[in-house]
Formats: C-alpha cells, structure tokens, sequence
C-alpha cells in the first residue's frame, strides 16, 4: 500500500467516525507502526490541508469540518478496489451494448487506467479475467439505441415501425417511450402505444425509427408500469390470470430451490427432497420455455390446460425422435 493509498484510507476512517479516533484504531485499521501512523496523520493535516485536530479529552483524532461542509481530499480519490470495481463496471457495459456512449467513457476510462498505475495496480487483465457470456442475444443497433435513449430522457413521442414476429406484420405507430430493458441478453423498450392505447413491450431488434415527435411522451407512472410488466411471468405482460404450481424432482430441486424465476413466486421442499414452485403468470409462452427445458425433472400440476399444453410439446418432441 502506497502512501497516497494510506492517506486515502485515513481520510476514509476519519469521515466515517462520529467519534475522535484513537492512534491505536488507526495503527489496528491502517496495519502500520504508531511512528507511520502519527507521520500519516501529520501528511494528511499539512500536505492536504484537512482541518484535522486531536481531541485530548477523549484522546483521538478528528475532522473540525465547517457546519455544512464536510471536507473532501483535493481532487479525484479511489481506493485499487473502487479502482477495479469501476473498469469491471464499464467492461461490463461495453459488452452489454458495444460502442455505447464509448467516445465519452474512454477518456475516462483512460485516466482510471492512469490511477491505477499510480497505485501499483493495472487493469491489462480484465478483459481476460471477466467473461460476460450472453446466450441468443439479437444485437441492438447502436444509432437506434443512442437515439431512444434520448427520446427516453428528453420525454418525447416517436414513431415507430414494428415487425412482430409471432404475425410476421409490420406495423407504424407513435408510442411514448417508459423504460429501456435488458432483459436474457437482449433489449426491449417498454412504451405506451397510441395506436392500442396500452402499454407494450417492443424488442428493439425489430424496431426502425421513423422520427423523434415535437409531442411530450406520455408519462406512465411507476406503480402502473410495475403492476403491468413486473407481476407476470417475464418479458410478456399483463395482470396474472393464473399461478402455474410445478413440481421438481430432489435431481432439479438443488438448482430450482434457489433461483428467482419471478418476484412473486412462492416456494416449499418436499419430504422427498423434491422443490414445488408457484408463479404467477398471463401468457404461458415464455413460462413453457423455462418449464420444457427441465425435460423429465418437472411435472406440471396445474392448470390444467398448462399441463396439457406443455404434455403436447413434450410428445411431439418424443415423436420426432421416434420417426428417425
């Protein structure tokens, strides 16, 4: 640890106690002699200008901050931690969504590098010591992203073209845009449609922007955009009509046991060791996906219709087996 990084970890300590901080608290936190400790805390008060003081009736030190104004270390201050936590942070964003916003986070990137040297440390290794692995992402268009986004944020209308995939139908339509997604690797935009006069979920890689409108977008509340997306089963929306009840063998309940599929779910051990789940949900589409890749580890108990539903798949999938 280098003295720029003990003097950072002082500052730290001292901004986060109410009370006067001994020399041996500091010496115990900074894992150094009471001899460095003393010289740490004389750089920190002389070279640093911070108002420092030593309370003698209860034998520490302490910030004399103005009413107000609490000090702060002159310029820009992280620890190696802050430090990697930031470059894992844009590694990650950069992945998410290549090229986004990448003319303005380089040059900062470039002097979060810079610190980190400074400090001992580098950040040559993340690309190779992170690995973000997406599975049947559809890749967003940069443009088309940059120009929601402000759409998004200056609250204003647009026109749309939208090709639906379960129809093969496009269709042109304004909508006001709530909230951008990220959701199983892939962007959706959540908006109020004028045309269905509802909110709709639009998955950005069949969305074309015709034009930003002069109209403000419609706003749409939190509470009424998390009743509507947020209380059904996944990307497809709407009020819950049903609760599916699925049980696990003790094989699958190992995983099932501790994973979040939805919010809401409710969820017990059986005495056999086996898991039994209930999620509430309105279009079964997304639900039949996450339940069919369980194979034979799962068992549908109700509805009912869901049971068949998901029964049917299966046989048609043994069939196809069968005839080759």
């Amino acid at each position: 640890m280098n003295k720029l990084h003990r003097l950072f970890e002082l500052h730290r300590l001292l901004s986060q106690r109410r009370r006067p901080v001994p020399l041996q608290l500091i010496c115990e936190h900074m894992e150094c002699s009471e001899s460095t400790a003393r010289r740490l805390v004389h750089a920190l008060r002389d070279d640093m200008n911070a108002p420092l003081e030593y309370d003698r009736a209860q034998r520490g030190w302490r910030y004399d901050d103005v009413p107000g104004q609490r000090y702060e270390l002159p310029g820009l201050w992280f620890s190696p931690e802050e430090l990697y936590a930031l470059m894992v942070s844009w590694h990650l964003l950069s992945e998410l969504q290549p090229g986004l916003a990448s003319r303005y986070i380089e040059p900062a990137r470039d002097k979060i590098e810079q610190l980190l040297q400074q400090q001992g440390g580098s950040s040559a290794d993340i690309g190779r010591r992170i690995r973000i692995l997406q599975m049947a992402a559809r890749p967003a268009d940069l443009k088309l992203f940059q120009q929601l986004s402000r759409a998004l944020f200056e609250r204003r209308r647009i026109s749309i073209l939208y090709h639906g995939r379960e129809r093969d139908k496009t269709t042109e339509r304004d909508v006001s845009p709530q909230r951008l997604v990220y959701y199983r690797s892939n962007w959706y935009l959540d908006a109020w449609c004028h045309l269905r006069n509802e909110l709709r979920s639009f998955s950005l890689d069949r969305l074309y922007l015709v034009d930003t409108l002069a109209q403000a977008a419609r706003e749409c509340s939190d509470k009424l955009l998390d009743g509507h997306f947020s209380r059904a089963y996944g990307i497809f929306a709407g009020e819950p009509e049903n609760t599916a009840v699925l049980r696990f063998t003790p094989a699958a309940a190992r995983w099932v046991a501790d994973e979040q599929w939805h919010p809401d779910q409710q969820g017990k051990i059986l005495k056999n060791g086996g898991f039994e789940l209930r999620i509430p949900y309105s279009d079964p589409r997304e639900l039949m996906m996450d339940i069919l890749k369980y194979g034979p580890e799962v068992e549908v108990l109700r509805p009912m219709k869901l049971r068949e539903t998901v029964a049917e798949k299966l046989m048609k999938a043994a069939r196809q087996y069968k005839n080759n």
